[in-house]
């Protein structure tokens, strides 16, 4: 395949895939669940504004949003899904008045002929769309209404003080007075309200729900439709052509004649330019920050069998749970991206040989930048969590409560500017090499590509406002998540590495750029469209869910294949005597391969056919992707480029490899051991209860404080303690780089 056909191929696949996602967002804006001006009951009575619903939602942001349980499955594990969780209970309150209405007992007492009659009525009442699109007015029936202030009266007491919840708190670790203000609770119970009216209301003249039909709630004969099954089926039958496809490719392109690395080392001679040694302190950062990341971990993970202490002591009181989870993602990203960024900032004035006017005053200067962002963002969203911030200062510089773009919005366009700076650093760096030909300029090319849809992308998180419609914020929110740091991160992360090899001299320019090409397109072929599986069940149309299933399942069809590339990087390993200084930033790749494999892979294909995400989502099954694919592939890539700079910067020493060879394996062992003992299994026996009864009761306190699953939850101490020791003596070495004893005397 010829470099020009692959280029027109990147340019088809990117135009077309980004069209189709922006048309269908227009679709999300257009069939977004409605915000009423007014929820009435149906004798006049004023039950919620609009405004209450839109002010409820950045109450919700302010307590952590997503760290804290979910709304629509996506978020945190340890609380119940709020949306599900209140449905249930709506349907449950009403079933129970009306059979005392009817026969004096509860629900649960009457015959199956009756419980029968009682549900028909009740989704009569719940699942008919009362909006007037006219008066932008809901209508509830007087019934739905008592049970409204029952559910409000029930989740008043939770996240205030009523202590008959106090047991009930400490399983979902929310400290007690979460929320002071009586009008922050009330403010709170409309906007749970109505993403649950959400999960159960027909859309305008359709039979299903504004979120498909999600959750699974017998009560309320939410079940899975027709064409989630149908879509289901099709990414499979994708996912096998696609692999026999790919199949094809790789057996053909493994006729071609293997590259012979140099016997000599080729990057002897090399002279650090200032800028060069000035991205030595981004990687000590990464080093400290990524063991701060493991610490919050370690601590989120004990409240889910301690509620809100750690070993006795009530940290929950300084540390809240929402608090230590955000922190333990966003610090992830945080050390993750320096670390990419920095390798960028290190190889870009090796690629064109030049080192430009003020780089050095630029790294530095960003660096100052990125450690104000890390310390103002963290800070922030404590003061959000613990109530210390009005609603419209929380926006700005609190928590914004949504998954991975937790941080303020203040810090959000801070952040923005520094990658724009970063790109500036990167394209003065690079210009230069693009000027002279050479047998790179295709992956410079691609290269440069990569770093400006790495600083532009980011600015998606800017496209919703305080109180956007939470369906086309969680849009927005993807575009961040999936394309931001699953997509364009993945192609620098592809380009990066390729030209690592080109300028060791173990693989030509020419073979590493077609690799890159074919590898960008196939990988956004299905990427880019892939974003839509993350929203089949936050408002949005059906046509998102067929798109989803179809291209989410050609995302996975290149990772299957990981097993050649593992294969091929440790070839390299040993392709050469002086090669073998690289040997623990190439086992690094090879990691990242086989993560890619297993956790993108196997263990994303595991929750994204519909019908798996429909009983799935929000469940630790997920918890199981995030946290193979997240740490697995970018965090073992991100510690790979760190220590392929690090060696490097002095390829003169020989380094003492005891401590980084305990970290590798210790990483991965940990990593495997967390998922198979304790994530999955959990995961799998909630999958059984939402099958079985709904997800409420997969994610309820009554299901997760089982003894069984608490013994579950501890087992996870083996694979944490063992990746624990990993990060430990990765963070050993680097410093011990300075500090002399990672160097042989």
């Amino acid at each position: 395949m010829t470099t020009k056909k692959l280029w027109w191929g990147f340019i088809l696949v990117t135009v077309i895939s980004f069209s189709v996602l922006l048309y269908y967002g227009y679709e999300i804006y257009r069939q977004a669940p409605p915000i009423p001006e007014q929820v009435v009951s149906a004798d006049g009575n004023v039950l919620f504004t609009g405004q209450d619903i839109k002010d409820g939602q950045n109450i919700w942001q302010s307590l952590g949003g997503h760290q804290l349980g979910t709304i629509w499955g996506h978020g945190a594990y340890q609380a119940p899904d709020w949306s599900a969780d209140w449905l249930h209970k709506e349907a449950v309150f009403m079933l129970d008045e009306m059979a005392m209405n009817s026969e004096n007992v509860n629900y649960n007492q009457l015959n199956e002929e009756q419980q029968a009659s009682l549900k028909v009525r009740l989704q009569k009442d719940l699942r008919t769309n009362s909006f007037n699109t006219d008066t932008q007015t809901l209508t509830v029936s007087n019934l739905r209404a008592k049970a409204i202030a029952s559910n409000s009266q029930f989740y008043g007491g939770l996240f205030t003080n009523d202590p008959a919840l106090e047991g009930l708190r400490d399983a979902y670790s929310i400290p007690i007075n979460s929320l002071k203000d009586p009008e922050r609770v009330r403010l709170l119970n409309a906007f749970f309200f109505w993403t649950s009216w959400t999960c159960v209301t027909n859309r305008p003249g359709q039979d299903i729900t504004y979120t498909n039909n999600w959750p699974h709630e017998d009560l309320v004969a939410n079940k899975p439709t027709s064409s989630l099954i149908i879509w289901t089926g099709f990414s499979v039958i994708i996912l096998i052509a696609g692999i026999g496809i790919m199949g094809w490719y790789y057996a053909k392109r493994r006729e071609e004649e293997d590259e012979e690395a140099p016997k000599e080392i080729v990057l002897k001679n090399d002279i650090q330019t200032p800028s060069q040694k000035a991205t030595l302190k981004y990687f000590w950062i990464v080093s400290a920050l990524l063991l701060v990341q493991i610490i919050m971990g370690v601590i989120t993970v004990h409240y889910s069998v301690e509620g809100q202490a750690f070993y006795g002591f009530q940290l929950a009181d300084y540390l809240p749970y929402s608090v230590s989870r955000t922190w333990h993602i966003q610090i992830a990203i945080f050390w993750i991206a320096t670390s990419w960024l920095a390798t960028g900032l290190y190889y870009a004035p090796a690629i064109s040989g030049v080192e430009p006017k003020y780089q050095r005053l630029g790294v530095n200067f960003l660096f100052i930048a990125l450690l104000i962002i890390v310390v103002g963002s963290l800070a922030g969203q404590w003061m959000g969590v613990m109530q210390k911030l009005g609603l419209v200062e929380n926006f700005w510089f609190g928590h914004q409560g949504y998954e991975y773009v937790d941080l303020g919005r203040f810090w959000q366009i801070f952040l923005l500017v520094g990658l724009f700076l970063w790109l500036a650093l990167m394209g003065r760096a690079i210009l230069p090499a693009l000027k002279k030909r050479s047998s790179n300029k295709h992956l410079l090319i691609m290269f440069l590509i990569s770093t400006i849809a790495i600083a532009s992308f980011y600015g998606a998180g800017l496209m919703w406002g305080r109180q956007t419609n939470l369906a086309i914020a969680e849009y927005w929110r993807w575009w961040v998540i999936h394309l931001w740091v699953e997509g364009f991160f993945e192609v620098f992360a592809a380009v990066i590495t390729a030209f690592l090899f080109v300028r060791m001299g173990v693989v030509k320019a020419t073979t590493a750029t077609i690799a890159v090409l074919f590898t960008t397109v196939v990988f956004l072929g299905g990427g880019i469209l892939g974003t839509f599986h993350h929203l089949y069940f936050t408002g949005t149309p059906t046509a998102v869910m067929a798109l989803g299933a179809t291209f989410s399942a050609l995302e996975v069809v290149p990772l299957v294949l990981m097993g050649f590339e593992a294969f091929d990087n440790l070839k390299i390993s040993k392709s050469a005597v002086w090669i073998k200084s690289y040997k623990w930033p190439i086992y690094f790749f090879i990691a990242v391969a086989f993560w890619n494999l297993v956790g993108a892979g196997i263990f994303g294909f595991l929750i994204n056919p519909p019908i798996a995400l429909y009983y799935m989502q929000g469940l630790n099954t997920t918890a199981v992707h995030g946290h193979t694919a997240m740490f697995g592939v970018y965090g073992m890539l991100g510690i790979g480029l760190m220590l392929f700079v690090l060696r490097d910067m002095n390829k003169e020493v020989i380094w003492n490899e005891k401590w980084i060879k305990i970290s590798f394996w210790s990483l991965n062992i940990g990593l495997i051991t967390m998922v198979l003992i304790s994530v999955l299994p959990i995961g799998i026996a909630q999958t059984i209860a939402s099958i079985e009864k709904g997800l409420w009761y997969a994610r309820s306190a009554e299901f997760l404080q089982q003894p069984y699953l608490v013994t579950f939850k501890w087992l996870r101490a083996i694979g944490d303690t063992i990746f624990a020791v990993g990060v430990v003596a990765l963070v050993w070495f680097i410093f011990g780089l300075k500090g002399g004893w990672s160097i042989k005397k």
